[in-house]
């Protein structure tokens, strides 16, 4: 990520800066183990990546192996969790609910870079008493 900062002339990303804060508001313990994971943000998914998890639309996508596969580390290709702009600005609508979304969908795309599935973290949701993680 790239956003503008002091001593840059690149403009500060409002979305980016979103991103950064999820990253940053990790508990050490999952931030110190992201290593050489790749964040980025994309305006959309592609037709490619929607056909492939078999999604209508997406918020974010973790591409690579999870933490917890055998040889994580030595795996030829890199993890990378991209989060998607456009969804997100279409489903929350106000600022406050869209550095919520964001923050969800960080946590997320971290969690399945752990090795949590979709159907976990659904049912940590329901034990948690939220709708979704």
């Amino acid at each position: 990520m790239t956003a503008g900062g002091p001593g840059s002339d690149q403009p500060v990303d409002p979305f980016e800066t979103l991103v950064v804060a999820a990253l940053d508001s990790l508990p050490d313990v999952f931030r110190d183990r992201l290593g050489s994971v790749a964040v980025v943000i994309e305006d959309e998914a592609t037709p490619e990546e929607l056909q492939r998890v078999g999604a209508a639309g997406l918020l974010g996508l973790y591409t690579g192996v999870p933490r917890t596969a055998y040889g994580a580390d030595q795996a030829a290709i890199p993890s990378k969790i991209t989060i998607y702009r456009e969804p997100h600005l279409r489903t929350f609508r106000n600022p406050d609910a869209l550095a919520r979304g964001v923050t969800a969908t960080v946590f997320h795309e971290v969690a399945h870079h752990f090795g949590i599935s979709d159907a976990r973290l659904e049912e940590m949701a329901r034990e948690n008493g939220r709708g979704r993680f």
